[in-house]
């Protein structure tokens, strides 16, 4: 049965992954140009966040509830786990704060605002491939 449950933690993480990451990089396509597009997509990308970090808590809880023990991660492993959790942290905060705001900030400051939160998406993606490796 615990295979079933990481199996289905797992499903609910990687589309989260894609969507913090994709979803940033699709806000510079004309069909994302309108203020409302990107607020649309500020709003998406905030629940992407949240699901990461609660698929990303479910992991251990996962661990925690069929073992009684929370994963033993190795320092590489828990390196990777703190950019990713560093990551979620940033990308929850700013995603959050360009939805609040941003439609006040300069083109130039948005476009700053995808960007970031892209690169924060793809850094936990990255950092997922070495927790998964090295854990």
């Amino acid at each position: 049965m615990e295979n079933l449950a990481y199996a289905l933690v797992q499903l609910v993480h990687n589309f989260g992954a894609v969507a913090v990451t994709a979803a940033p990089i699709a806000a510079s396509r004309p069909a994302f140009a309108s203020d409302s597009a990107r607020g649309a997509l500020a709003r998406f990308v905030v629940v992407a966040w949240v699901v990461q970090i609660a698929s990303g808590v479910s992991f251990g809880l996962t661990s925690l509830h069929y073992y009684g023990v929370l994963p033993d991660l190795g320092a590489i492993a828990r390196t990777a786990l703190v950019v990713k959790v560093l990551c979620a942290a940033a990308g929850l905060s700013l995603s959050a704060l360009m939805l609040a705001r941003g439609v006040r900030w300069s083109a130039p400051a948005r476009d700053r605002g995808w960007h970031a939160l892209a690169g924060l998406g793809a850094t936990a993606l990255a950092g997922a491939a070495v927790l998964r490796w090295f854990s």
